[in-house]
C-alpha cells in the first residue's frame, strides 16, 4: 500500500536523475566529439548543453582556440656550426576537420606530441642548414620566413593551422661564440685605427694648409717690401732726404755739432723745403 502511494514520486526522481545524467556541456571555444559505444560520429557538437544517452554516448571536448607551443632543437648550420634554436608557435586545429584529427591522432595534447613537435624539429634542422651561423643572426627575418613556410606546409597536411611563429633565441657553440666576440673586438679596433688615421691625415692636411698660408703671406709681404725698397731707391734724392728731415725737425738747434760745424745745414734744408 505504501509502495503504491510512493511510486509516482520515485518515478519522478528516476526521470530527473536520468535527465541530469543525460545532459552534457560543450565548453566555449570547443567542439564536442560524439562517440556511441566507442564509435566516433561524423558530426561534432557545437558549444552549449546537449542531451546524450548515458553509458552509450560520450562527449569529448576538443579545443579549437589558438594555443601556444614552445620547442627547442639543436642543428648544424651551413658552415657546420652547432646551433640551438628556440621557437614559439601559435596554432589551432582546423575546426572543419576536427573529427578527422581526433579519429586519426587524438586529443590536442596528443596532436602536439605526435604531430607538431616532430614537425618543428625537422623544419628547424632544414631551415638552419640553409644558412651560415652568421646569416642566422644577420638574416633573422629571412630565416623566420623560411622556417615558417616549412612548418605551415608540414602541419597543414595534418589539418593544423599556424597563426604565428617567432624565433626567440639562437645559441651557438662556446668556441664559435668566443670567435665571434674576438672578431667583433678586432673589427672595432680596426675601425678605431681607421678613424685615428683619418683624423691624423686631416690634422696633417690642416697643418700643411696653415703653414702654406703663412709662407705665402710672408712671401707676399717680403715681395711687397722688396718692391717698396726698389721703388724707394729709384725715387730717393737729396731733396727728399732733406724734406723728410724737415718734416721731422722740431725747430730747435742741435746740441751736438761735429768738426765741420752744425750737423744740419739749415740753408740746404730751407732750400729743400722751398722756404
Amino acid at each position: 500500500m505504501k509502495f503504491a502511494q510512493n511510486w509516482p514520486r520515485a518515478l519522478s526522481i528516476g526521470l530527473l536523475m536520468s535527465a541530469l545524467t543525460g545532459c552534457t556541456q560543450v565548453d566555449a571555444g570547443n567542439l564536442g566529439i560524439v562517440t556511441k559505444w566507442g564509435e566516433i560520429q561524423d558530426v561534432a557538437l557545437q558549444e552549449g548543453i546537449h542531451f546524450r544517452t548515458p553509458v552509450k554516448t560520450q562527449i569529448i571536448n576538443i579545443s579549437t582556440r589558438v594555443h601556444k607551443m614552445e620547442a627547442s632543437a639543436s642543428a648544424s648550420s651551413k658552415d657546420l656550426q652547432v646551433v640551438s634554436t628556440k621557437i614559439a608557435l601559435n596554432y589551432r586545429i582546423d575546426a572543419s576537420r576536427i573529427v578527422e584529427v581526433f579519429r586519426n591522432v587524438g586529443t590536442r595534447l596528443v596532436v602536439e606530441n605526435t604531430i607538431i613537435d616532430p614537425a618543428l624539429q625537422e623544419s628547424l634542422k632544414q631551415a638552419t642548414a640553409q644558412y651560415t651561423a652568421e646569416e642566422l643572426i644577420t638574416k633573422r627575418q629571412q630565416v623566420k620566413e623560411t622556417l615558417g613556410d616549412s612548418i605551415k606546409a608540414t602541419l597543414a597536411k595534418s589539418d593544423i593551422l599556424v597563426t604565428e611563429l617567432s624565433i626567440t633565441d639562437f645559441q651557438f657553440d662556446a668556441q664559435y661564440q668566443q670567435a665571434v666576440e674576438s672578431k667583433q673586438v678586432a673589427e672595432q679596433r680596426a675601425l678605431t685605427a681607421t678613424n685615428d688615421l683619418a683624423r691624423i691625415r686631416v690634422e696633417a692636411e690642416q697643418a700643411e694648409a696653415k703653414a702654406r698660408g703663412t709662407a705665402n703671406a710672408m712671401l707676399a709681404r717680403a715681395e711687397a717690401e722688396a718692391k717698396a725698397q726698389e721703388l724707394l731707391r729709384e725715387t730717393i734724392s737729396a731733396e727728399i732726404v732733406y724734406l723728410r728731415a724737415v718734416e721731422k725737425w722740431d725747430g730747435r738747434q742741435p746740441s751736438v755739432v761735429g768738426e765741420g760745424g752744425a750737423i744740419l745745414d739749415l740753408g740746404a734744408i730751407k732750400k729743400a723745403a722751398g722756404r
